[in-house]
């Protein structure tokens, strides 16, 4: 493991050191798994971080058979905040390795090697965002899978906090929660017990670049749709025959082929028709459906409910079932601004002279499941860059400035308590 020698005092190499470790356990969700966790490598990641926080000496750690891990780090501050932290196990697959090869290197501005084996490159005319980095130590994955900050870039950061906290600053109790399966649809945040979560508010922290705020994201649903059709030999066919493609694709073009992920940006939303698979009898797509505005949201299932009863008019001798469910819920419907935690937040931003990057995610957390579940939870920054890709990549300038956020919270929920400053 090539990890750089920092300051002994400095967070840094225990960030990086926690990093490392915790990407070289695979533990990549499997959507294809009705199981949680979906994967063996969540389990032994849970154990591994239950067995770091008793011997960091947190009170209640408690893993499960569905590995949700919890704890709590007592503190030294009473009648203030209970803060919560949560966190996922599980990287996505996107097709790619699931085993992890981090690397730091140290950009000189240029176009960065990632693997000289396979000749994959990190080219700035491709990503400029790295350009601002310049100068400083980033760590990359080798090109062949992602690089895992989403999240176990969050992990290193709460682990990293429970050990330092007590060393440096007076602290209320501080909750954490390491859940399975946030990839594939939340599941490990839906599953999680809040009597062994009991904070006052909570934050994720699952998203990019250095300032990132979440206190917004999408509405989302997802629809599965079940076409059968009647079989028949094309010989005689005419008038016989009921084909579940074709009910599919007609099914698909009552959709504005510009309403979808490709064609949309910021606040608006889309339907994207993400699986089809089809035989003689039967057909199967899936369709998952976004939108900010609640409104909005409702209209587009409504939309799908529309479309399917005229489907099924159009083919009598056929039939379709159509299955629609929520997946997650827009935080912003659930808490404002003027929400303790986000104040926190805002302050901690601030004390650190840190760009608030107030940003509108396409996309969930844990925390969309949380808040609407009544607990508080917004959403900041790792510092990474490019979830989701072979091209991820983590500045440590960016890393640690994370890791102080989330300690200058605890810290200014000691010092102010429930009081909201000037």
């Amino acid at each position: 493991m090539n990890v750089p020698e920092y300051e002994e005092t400095s967070p840094r190499s225990e960030l990086v050191e926690r990093f490392f470790r915790y990407v070289g356990i695979e533990s990549q969700s499997d959507a294809a798994s009705t199981q949680l966790p979906s994967s063996k490598g969540q389990l032994a990641l849970a154990e591994l971080l239950a067995q770091e926080m008793r011997g960091l000496g947190l009170d209640n750690v408690v893993i499960d058979e569905n590995a949700i891990v919890t704890g709590v780090k007592r503190g030294s501050v009473v009648d203030v905040p209970r803060i919560g932290f949560i966190a996922h196990l599980d990287t996505v697959d996107v097709g790619l390795s699931s085993r992890i090869r981090p690397q730091i290197k140290w950009f000189d501005g240029h176009d960065v090697c990632l693997n000289t084996q396979r000749d994959i490159w990190l080219r700035l005319k491709e990503h400029p965002e790295i350009l601002q980095w310049q100068g400083e130590d980033i760590i990359f994955g080798d090109g062949t899978s992602v690089l895992g900050a989403d999240n176990k870039a969050a992990i290193s950061i709460v682990m990293t906090l429970l050990a330092r906290i007590g060393r440096v600053q007076a602290h209320g109790d501080i909750v954490v929660a390491f859940v399975p399966d946030e990839e594939i649809g939340l599941r490990g945040a839906k599953a999680l017990d809040l009597s062994r979560f009991p904070c006052d508010f909570a934050y994720t922290i699952d998203c990019c670049e250095l300032g990132e705020v979440v206190i917004e994201n999408f509405n989302a649903a997802s629809a599965e749709i079940i076409f059968t059709g009647v079989s028949a030999h094309p010989m005689s066919a005419k008038g016989v025959l009921v084909n579940p493609l074709r009910m599919a694709f007609d099914f698909i073009s009552h959709f504005d082929r510009n309403d979808s992920p490709e064609s949309s940006y910021g606040r608006e939303g889309y339907f994207w028709f993400k699986e089809l698979s089809a035989n003689e009898s039967e057909a199967h797509l899936k369709i998952m459906i976004r939108d900010f505005d609640k409104a909005r949201f409702d209209r587009r299932k409504r939309d799908v409910e529309k479309v399917a009863a005229h489907i099924r008019s159009q083919y009598p001798a056929g039939s379709l079932i159509c299955d629609l469910s929520d997946t997650y819920h827009n935080i912003a419907d659930y808490f404002s601004e003027e929400n303790r935690s986000v104040e926190l937040l805002f302050g901690a931003l601030g004390k650190l002279g840190i760009e608030k990057k107030l940003i509108a995610m396409r996309g969930g957390t844990d925390g969309s499941v949380l808040s609407a579940r009544g607990l508080p939870t917004p959403n900041f920054f790792t510092g990474a860059y490019n979830f989701h890709s072979r091209f991820e990549f983590l500045p440590v300038a960016a890393f640690e400035k994370s890791y102080e956020t989330a300690l200058t919270i605890c810290i200014l929920a000691a010092e102010q308590g429930w009081t909201t400053p000037p």
